[in-house]
């Protein structure tokens, strides 16, 4: 057969080349188009609480319901999840795993849906709650800033499991002016609450909504001894009652103006820390905790080493960081009493000079967001040099205990060691002492060995933790001691701050010195309950050398003000009525914790 010329053969193998390339070409030109991403927009949602068509006022009394009654709103927290959206052809679109914990008193009031589809919607529909199975997940699974973390929202049940889906607290006032609280919280999953409301929203482009929170018809009803409390038990008509009206209280628009952009949240990441702020061949520390244990917001410019842990715990026990060499910070925070300065009701400062509140005890502090019983550091780091440089504790300057510091042989090394040079500074010492003292982590006590199966508690420990766990409202038929709105979940304590009743009238004004808020006057650190038999004497003035004398407190002694906590407010005059045994249940098992 006669080969066709070699100029066929190229000229043919270029058209196939032409050809194919305009296929293949074609072929990607339509991959392309059909995976083109649709357009997305966001949303930001704002949640604008009112009452009598003005924007709520919190704190104060200045509220008048439908039967004349004067009451204040102190708290007014929701979990808002399943946002969906209806377009005009009648197609709702829902996005996933959209979450908001919304906490109106503390101003935190808004968030964002991301990535929504272009269109037009006419409705908007949400979740006053959480879908049972996210509802009975695991709350210790997510991550510090999100919104279902418990340290986070303080909205989880605790041991009995689930969330809370919306809290609303406050006082009233009642005929004869005496003050009393009330305290409604919906949960449990058959008060999972929907609400749908009309909304005009183009997603051309991002957009401001606003979701409007009217509390006339929640406040539409006489506050009673009976009607100031629910916890939304199986057959309670008033969480009926308030979770129809929650359902028809929110209604829709769109703001006008350049859509919000919220800064973003911090992020507790292994991201390194500064140059120069952690030494290279230094050794990350493992920072151990229980599983029920929410995932704490490590500092991220920080990170633990085993090398920082040690240089801080050295100085804590270092008592060249007092004015005359005499006092560490262990002197009055002693670790076999949780680091409680046991049996004294104030310490003693470097110079003799007495304090005026206790020494709280040291551990579990990764997961708080305040410190001293007013609150006043928002950081360990803050907080570790204020004791050094307190004229009545170690009367110290930064600047001479960094020089003393300086002039030993030992703490150049150490420094070198943690941070990469043997440059000791005021930051450096901040940093090493809140590594030290975010190591400090409680758990794997009797109670949890328990909850594992692991030991088993005597009828009397269980009886004491079921007047724990349990409401006092006889309107439903139960008599519990009430002591986990304060000091519930695995830290025994909510980490917020309470006026718990010790007085009528304060001589020391707690976290008002640190907000000027007047609503803030005599409230202090609710403090945890682990390691209690250890940290005595009790309240942040020592004033109770017993566990007995606290549980007394709480059931003849609270005093009534008008910033007392509405959780112990809406109690009977002195606190809940317990008999002698059950006081005793109640003490025999605090240890356990």
């Amino acid at each position: 057969m006669k080969k066709p010329p070699s100029s066929q053969i190229s000229n043919a193998v270029r058209s196939f080349a032409t050809f194919l390339s305009g296929c293949l070409l074609f072929i990607w030109s339509l991959g392309y188009v059909a995976s083109a991403p649709n357009p997305t927009r966001n949303l930001h949602i704002q949640i604008s609480p009112s009452y009598n068509s003005l924007p709520l006022s919190f704190d104060s009394f200045s509220l008048t319901n439908a039967s004349g009654q004067t009451l204040s709103v102190t708290r007014l927290d929701l979990l808002l999840s399943d946002f969906a959206f209806r377009g005009v052809d009648g197609t709702w679109v829902q996005p996933t795993n959209s979450q908001a914990f919304i906490s109106l008193h503390e101003n935190l009031s808004d968030f964002e849906l991301k990535n929504l589809p272009t269109g037009t919607y006419d409705r908007i529909r949400f979740h006053i709650g959480l879908h049972p199975a996210i509802n009975h997940s695991n709350p210790a699974q997510y991550a510090p800033h999100h919104p279902l973390n418990p340290n986070l929202n303080g909205m989880h049940w605790g041991w009995t499991g689930g969330y809370v889906f919306f809290a609303w607290e406050g006082a009233w006032q009642t005929s004869d002016g005496k003050l009393s609280g009330y305290s409604f919280h919906l949960g449990n999953d058959p008060m999972l609450m929907t609400a749908e409301v009309p909304v005009n929203l183009s997603l051309e482009q991002d957009q401001n909504l606003t979701l409007a929170f009217n509390l006339n018809d929640l406040l539409n009803f006489k506050m009673s001894e009976d009607t100031s409390t629910t916890h939304s038990r199986a057959g309670d008509e008033l969480a009926a009652r308030l979770k129809q009206k929650m359902e028809g209280a929110f209604t829709a628009s769109i703001t006008k103006g350049p859509a919000h952009n919220p800064a973003p949240a911090p992020v507790a990441a292994v991201n390194p820390a500064p140059d120069g702020q952690t030494a290279s061949k230094a050794t990350p520390y493992r920072f151990t905790i229980s599983s029920q244990f929410p995932i704490p917001d490590l500092p991220h410019d920080n990170p633990l080493t085993e090398e920082g842990v040690e240089l801080g715990h050295q100085l804590f026990n270092e008592k060249l960081l007092s004015i005359n060499n005499s006092q560490s910070c262990a002197s009055c925070h002693r670790a076999e009493a949780a680091f409680a300065d046991r049996g004294q009701r104030a310490s003693a400062g470097a110079e003799g000079k007495m304090g005026t509140r206790n020494a709280m005890p040291i551990f579990n502090l990764a997961w708080k967001k305040s410190f001293f019983w007013d609150g006043r550091a928002a950081s360990l780091r803050e907080q570790a040099l204020k004791p050094i440089e307190n004229p009545i504790e170690m009367h110290e300057s930064a600047a001479n205990a960094v020089k003393k510091l300086a002039s030993t042989r030992l703490y150049p090394l150490l420094f070198e060691r943690a941070f990469g040079t043997p440059e000791i500074t005021s930051d450096r010492l901040a940093r090493a002492f809140e590594q030290f003292l975010l190591s400090q982590v409680s758990f794997n006590s009797r109670f949890d060995r328990a909850l594992e199966g692991k030991e088993t508690f005597t009828d009397e420990e269980k009886r004491g933790f079921e007047l724990f766990m349990t409401e006092y409202d006889p309107r439903r038929g139960q008599f519990g001691a009430d002591c986990f709105h304060c000091h519930s979940g695995p830290f025994f304590s909510t980490h917020g701050f309470a006026n718990n009743g010790l007085d009528s009238t304060f001589q020391d004004l707690g976290r008002y010195e640190v907000t000027h808020n007047e609503a803030d006057k005599a409230r202090f650190a609710v403090p945890s309950l682990r390691n209690v038999e250890l940290t005595g004497p009790y309240m942040h003035d020592g004033r109770f050398k017993t566990l007995e004398e606290v549980i007394e407190h709480y059931s003849t002694g609270m005093q009534r003000s008008v910033t007392l906590d509405p959780n112990l407010a809406k109690h009977p005059d002195g606190g809940v009525p317990l008999s002698p045994a059950d006081k005793k249940a109640l003490v025999i098992s605090f240890p356990n914790k």
